[in-house]
C-alpha cells in the first residue's frame, strides 16, 4: 500500500461521503458567491448566509496573507488571524476594498495557549459553523545558532506554536466545522519533517532550529491523519501540504536563506489541497501532488502517543520558572 494515502479499506468505506465533502466545498471556493449582504444591523465584516466562513491562521502576511486575499475575491467571508493588530486592519481593508468577501481580524498569540482559547471562544461567539480552517500560523527554523526558547506554557516554542495551537484550535472549533459540514481542515507543513522523541518533545537533551522545526511539522502531518480517521464520517476533511520550498517570506528571511520560489507557488499548492477532489481525507501533498510523508507519519503508536500527549499539554497548568516565548521577527 503506498503510505501516501490512509488505509483503502476505511477509505472506500467512506468514498461516497467525502467525494460529496471534496464537491461542495470546491462548489463554494469557486462559485464566487458575490458581494455578501450583511445582515439587517449586523456589524461591519459580518458574514451572509451564502458565503463561506474561513478561518487562516497567521493570515497578516506571507503565504497566509495571500491565501487570504484570494479566497475573498472568490466572496468567502475570512477571518484573519495574527499578534499585529495594525497589519491585521490591513489586509481587512484590503479584502473590504476588493468589494466581493468580507473579513474582520482577531488577535491571538499562539505562544500562549490561553490565548488561543480565547480566539476559539471568540470564534463559536460570533459564528454558527466554519467551511474551511487553515492551519498556517508558525515560526520558522529561526536564525543560525539561535538559543531554545520555552513558551510561558512550558513548552519547545516551534513545537507549541507551529503544531500545539493548531492541535488546541482545532479541537475546539470542531463543532463549528461540524456544523459546516462539508467542511475541510489544511494544515500548512513542510518537507523538512523530523522524527519525534516522545520522551523529550522539548529537546532538553540538545536543540537545533532546524530540527526542532521539522518535528512541528511532522506533528501536523499526524494529526492529519488522525482527524481524517475521526471524522470519516461526519462531513470534515483534513490535508496536509507543503505548498512551495523557501518561498520569499519573512520565515525564510530569518534564516539567511535564499529564496527558491514564490509566494503565488505556494498559494497554488494550498488552494489546490482545498479544492482536491481526487484524493481521500489524510492525504499529504507536495506542492501539487500527493506523496508519502515521514514513514512516522503511518506509525500508528506513534499517532497514539502525540494524540495523548498533546491533549494532556493543552490541558496542563503551565510549568513554573519557564522563561516568556520571544516572537521572532518570522513568525507568521
Amino acid at each position: 500500500m503506498n503510505p501516501a494515502m490512509p488505509d483503502p479499506r476505511r477509505a472506500s468505506a467512506s468514498a461516497s461521503l467525502a467525494s460529496l465533502a471534496a464537491a461542495a466545498v470546491t462548489i463554494l471556493l469557486l462559485s464566487g458567491c458575490g458581494e455578501p449582504a450583511p445582515a439587517e444591523g449586523a456589524p461591519a465584516g459580518s458574514v451572509a448566509d451564502a458565503s463561506p466562513v474561513v478561518l487562516v491562521t497567521g493570515s497578516t502576511d506571507g503565504l497566509g496573507r495571500e491565501l487570504a486575499l484570494r479566497l475573498a475575491a472568490e466572496g468567502a467571508h475570512l477571518i484573519i488571524h495574527g499578534r499585529n493588530a495594525e497589519r491585521g486592519a490591513e489586509v481587512v481593508a484590503a479584502i473590504e476594498a476588493g468589494g466581493v468577501g468580507s473579513a474582520r481580524f482577531l488577535a491571538a498569540d499562539f505562544a500562549v495557549l490561553d490565548e488561543v482559547r480565547r480566539l476559539a471562544d471568540d470564534i463559536r461567539r460570533d459564528y454558527d459553523r466554519l467551511d474551511l480552517l487553515v492551519n498556517n500560523a508558525g515560526v520558522g527554523p529561526g536564525a543560525p545558532g539561535h538559543e531554545r526558547v520555552l513558551t510561558p506554557d512550558g513548552h519547545e516554542l516551534r513545537f507549541q506554536v507551529n503544531y500545539l495551537a493548531g492541535f488546541l484550535l482545532t479541537r475546539e472549533l470542531l463543532p463549528l466545522l461540524e456544523a459546516g459540514a462539508p467542511s475541510r481542515i489544511v494544515s500548512i507543513t513542510s518537507r523538512n519533517q523530523q522524527a519525534l522523541d516522545f520522551d523529550d518533545l522539548r529537546m532538553d537533551a540538545g536543540y537545533a532550529g532546524g530540527v526542532a522545526y521539522g518535528k512541528s511539522k511532522l506533528a501536523q502531518v499526524l494529526m492529519t491523519l488522525d482527524l481524517a480517521e475521526e471524522m470519516a464520517d461526519r462531513g470534515v476533511q483534513a490535508f496536509a501540504v507543503h505548498p512551495a520550498p523557501a518561498m520569499e517570506t519573512a520565515l525564510v528571511r530569518e534564516t539567511g536563506s535564499t529564496p527558491q520560489s514564490t509566494v503565488e507557488q505556494g498559494v497554488e499548492a494550498v488552494l489546490n489541497a482545498i479544492r482536491s477532489t481526487d484524493h481521500p481525507s489524510g492525504t499529504y501533498f507536495f506542492e501539487l501532488e500527493p506523496r508519502p510523508a515521514h514513514d512516522q507519519a503511518y506509525d500508528l503508536e506513534a499517532r497514539r502517543r502525540l494524540r495523548e500527549l498533546s491533549e494532556a499539554m493543552v490541558t496542563a497548568a503551565p510549568a513554573e520558572g519557564v522563561g516568556t516565548a520571544a516572537a521572532p521577527s518570522g513568525a507568521r
